[in-house]
């Protein structure tokens, strides 16, 4: 046995020395490593990390909630699960709407559909499938782990009295946004700021710990100037007068002509708000005509023709006009009155509602003077409202009037305007000569912050105070005997006011069909004016169709209920409401208005199109009869015509009630009168 110690080789060595500079230097490069994941990229990786772990989810704060202007919730938002998917990510539309609304209840062919909408929607990675989820439905939602579905504490949006103010209050679309009314006006105000909530997930995505990284901001509170029992009178009567006469649809405005604050604002047909729309659904009674519909207003135009008449020319309201007993040909067509009248002076022109009347006053007043009376009135102008899509009707250049212009503009044709700009119209002879600028919004409130109370648009002069007096007394003739709207009133106050009855112009055959817009424009109390309310049903048939029958019982509601509201002092004594209980009226003069071919140059269809795109007060001051002044005559016993004599050879204003012989007067014989008084005599038979 060979005992000779065992030497390697040279080349045993050299390998042994290469494999341990290679497991040295492996053993330095992980060391090396080590030094850098824990030294040098440490915060990078831990970035990471928190990366996997950490989602930030999205906070959506609570929106705001509206209220009318005596502090009544109209919409208000409460905290609720919300199902929210992302339609980018579906890949089977048909498939994921089969699954959400089985598991939640909901109809899948609607379900599809608006899922297939949302992706062609202006958000279209974002849309609610349910606002009311439960806790178990929550549940049963997240275990599908899917990842274009997501539950979030959010807030669901209600509004406690369904269909009350719908057109003015709006609702809330798929995506969160307003999509109508206040609530897509003041969207920005109501939504608030979101805030993000940091989650801590498991590898399975399981939440286990989260913290508030930025707290959402809540919206604001909006304060409307809306009153909800007048709202409910003005939808009420509205509804019954569309129906009852068989109309297309209607429209009512209260609004304070000193303010501009809007009390009311219905539409009918109107809708509820606790409905939401599905994909290809039709808008029906969603649109607020009041606002985004201009029409041809007929009769109630001609207190703009009057007013111009009684600023530019030498008229009076005594200035006599040949009406042509009903029938008046100029530039080819001829002009009618639906009863015959011969001579009529300027006053019965407005309370008769001559067209013919009408015309003429307008041929003194001339196109320029016309033209710059209906922009004063704020015709062809937004009124500036906050509410969507507002109309600014239609007013053609003066450059593209003609001759015949004047046979129309001056009796309300030829032109378009809305409901609101009616009411606008109105609030200038009520208030002293003012255009109000109409607003809806009383304030706004972020949390934790004082009120911002709107400041409307300064009032600008557009008639002078004592043009003002005389369209009152001249308006409030429409509601005595012998005027077009005798049949109206409203118990313990004076009216004043304008019927209108327009003819509907049908763009498919170019004519004038025998369909109305019937409105009445009035106020009360006609002795200083509180409230301005305007009326107008479309697509009214025969006299019940006509401005009174129609628009008339609404403007009692609506202005009775207002009155009443608002504590606004009465200015007719009881013995004349009592007498008018004991002897009501028998006798009422036959409303009409115009209703005949009102127009060879009517506004186009591509018109009307372009106008849907779209300090002192000289009735408030302190008045105090002279000793000297006037005096009430002795009107008792007498008849409608000897009344109406007497108080014109004395100069002095009278109003009108019933029929017969006069029974009570007020003031009494005797008494002073106030500049601009009227005497109110009651007759009975």
């Amino acid at each position: 046995m060979d005992n000779t110690p065992f030497r390697p080789s040279g080349k045993s060595i050299e390998r042994l020395l290469i494999t341990g500079l290679i497991l040295f230097g492996w053993a330095l490069i992980a060391v090396l490593r080590l030094i850098d994941l824990q030294v040098f990229a440490h915060d990078k990786y831990v970035r990471a990390a928190e990366e996997q772990q950490d989602k930030r989810r999205l906070i959506e704060p609570v929106r705001g909630p509206i209220l009318d202007r005596n502090g009544e919730y109209l919409a208000i938002s409460s905290p609720s699960l919300i199902a929210v998917v992302n339609p980018l990510r579906i890949t089977n539309m048909a498939a994921a709407a089969d699954l959400l609304g089985t598991i939640l209840g909901l109809d899948v062919q609607k379900l599809d559909q608006d899922l297939e909408a949302a992706v062609h929607s202006r958000h279209p990675g974002y849309f609610v499938v349910e606002s009311r989820v439960t806790e178990e439905k929550a549940a049963e939602l997240r275990a599908l782990n899917l990842d274009w579905l997501d539950i979030r504490q959010g807030s669901v949006r209600s509004y406690p009295n369904h269909q009350l103010a719908a057109h003015v209050v709006g609702n809330v679309g798929g995506d969160g946004r307003g999509a109508a009314g206040i609530e897509a006006r003041l969207n920005k105000d109501l939504a608030g700021k979101p805030g993000y909530l940091r989650v801590k997930v498991d590898v399975r995505g399981q939440a286990y710990d989260s913290e508030v990284a930025v707290p959402p901001v809540a919206g604001k509170t909006v304060a409307l100037t809306i009153d909800s029992e007048i709202q409910h009178t003005a939808e009420e009567a509205l509804e019954e007068s569309v129906v009852k006469n068989h109309a297309d649809h209607g429209s009512v405005v209260a609004m304070d002509p000193n303010t501009g604050e809007v009390f009311a604002l219905a539409n009918y047909p109107t809708y509820d708000l606790e409905e939401h729309l599905h994909a290809g659904e039709k808008q029906h009674g969603r649109e607020d005509l009041a606002v985004v519909s201009p029409f041809e207003p007929g009769s109630v135009f001609k207190v703009v023709t009057i007013s111009a008449a009684l600023e530019t020319t030498n008229l009076t309201p005594m200035s006599l006009f040949d009406c042509s007993n009903g029938s008046f040909p100029q530039y080819g067509r001829v002009i009618h009155d639906a009863e015959r009248h011969g001579t009529l002076t300027l006053a019965d022109v407005l309370a008769k509602s001559s067209n013919i009347g009408a015309v003429r006053i307008g041929m003194v007043v001339g196109m320029a003077n016309m033209y710059e009376y209906v922009r004063r009135f704020g015709f062809g102008q937004k009124t500036g409202i906050e509410l969507p899509a507002e109309a600014r009707g239609m007013v053609r250049p003066l450059k593209r009037w003609t001759p015949n212009s004047m046979g129309s503009v001056p009796m309300g044709h030829e032109i378009s305007v809305t409901s609101l700009q009616l009411a606008q119209l109105g609030s200038v002879i009520a208030n002293g000569g003012f255009l109000v600028h109409p607003h809806i919004v009383a304030w706004k409130q972020a949390p934790g912050a004082p009120k911002e109370y709107t400041r409307p648009a300064r009032p600008l002069p557009v008639l002078k105070p004592e043009t003002v007096m005389t369209m009152r007394a001249l308006m409030r003739r429409v509601v005595q005997p012998g005027g077009t709207a005798s049949r109206l009133h409203v118990i313990g106050y004076s009216l004043a006011g304008k019927t209108g009855t327009a003819q509907i112009f049908d763009f498919a055959h170019h004519v004038y069909t025998h369909k109305y817009n019937a409105s009445f424009m009035g106020m009360a109390p006609s002795t200083n004016p509180r409230i301005v309310v305007v009326v107008t049903i479309s697509g009214t048939t025969g006299e019940a169709g006509f401005g009174a029958s129609a628009a008339g019982p609404v403007f009692e509601a609506v202005m009775s209920t207002a009155l009443r509201r608002l504590n606004v002092p009465r200015d007719v004594p009881d013995e004349i409401e009592t007498l008018l209980a004991k002897n009501p009226k028998t006798v009422a003069a036959k409303e009409t208005d115009d209703t005949s071919l009102a127009s060879l140059n009517p506004p186009t269809e591509e018109e009307m199109k372009e106008a849907s795109a779209a300090d002192s007060d000289a009735d408030t001051g302190s008045v105090h009869a002279a000793a000297d002044g006037p005096k009430a005559p002795n009107l008792v016993g007498k008849t409608v015509k000897d009344v109406m004599e007497e108080a014109a050879s004395n100069g002095i204003e009278v109003e009108l009630y019933g029929s017969g012989l006069s029974r009570v007067q007020s003031p009494p014989p005797g008494a002073a009168l106030v500049p601009g008084q009227p005497v109110q005599v009651r007759f009975a038979h």
